[in-house]
């Protein structure tokens, strides 16, 4: 199977997984509300009968997040910013496949950051120590920027590696795994050897994903 044909099956097994992926998201956002209607106390209900929207989001995902050991850092967010009473340094971070970028927002006030949040419900809140508050989003796709310099290619120690820039700047952001370098050179013909050492330009996730599942075979184990 030359090159080009893996890649498109690759392609159109990605698109199968995103919308895999949508459609369990929608799943376990409507077991979520079901077991909440179910099972939110009585008295929680009356509570949340006299208080603004942005209070009875909040409240819902207490009940939500409490349920789940995965989403106690969350929890513990919301307690610190219900016990919060200034204004808080607020900045969002967005975490990507490859790269990092942040925005500052300015001091916003506790009711502010509940109302992001519950726009923004896949951002995670975290205070940084130092009486900041990051609001960190998850992203499956590569940075604008990583889009513009990132390549594939293999370090000094034989590891596919994501550079910054061409790989003879030898700026590594991301390791993955050590290659067969043998095996590749009996297996794969020659151009593709020579493309791998100058560097593939990795330019979205597809691409990404691409190269990272054809030279898996590769790999060394151990």
């Amino acid at each position: 199977m030359n090159a080009s044909r893996i890649k498109k099956k690759l392609q159109k097994q990605w698109r199968w997984w995103k919308r895999r992926s949508l459609t369990l998201g929608l799943s376990s956002l409507v077991i979520a509300m079901v077991w909440i209607s179910m099972y939110l106390p009585d008295r929680v209900q009356s509570l949340l009968s006299t208080k603004p929207p942005v209070a009875i989001e909040t409240l819902q995902y207490y009940q939500q997040a409490e349920a789940m050991d995965d989403t106690r850092e969350d929890v513990n967010f919301w307690k610190a910013l219900n016990k919060s009473k200034q204004m808080n340094e607020v900045t969002v971070r967005h975490s990507y496949v490859c790269g990092e970028e942040e925005r500052a927002l300015g001091k916003l006030n506790t009711d502010e950051i509940y109302n992001l949040l519950n726009e923004h419900p896949s951002w995670k809140g975290q205070f940084d120590g130092q009486g900041k508050v990051i609001l960190n989003e998850t992203i499956l796709d590569l940075s604008p920027t990583c889009k513009e310099r990132a390549y594939m290619s293999l370090d000094k120690d034989g590891n596919l590696s994501l550079f910054d820039g061409p790989p003879v700047q030898d700026k590594v952001i991301k390791t993955f795994f050590q290659l067969d370098i043998n095996s590749m050179e009996s297996s794969l013909p020659d151009d593709a050897l020579r493309h791998l050492y100058d560097g593939i330009r990795i330019q979205d996730i597809d691409e990404y994903n691409s190269v990272l599942s054809t030279f898996s075979d590769y790999a060394r184990e151990g």
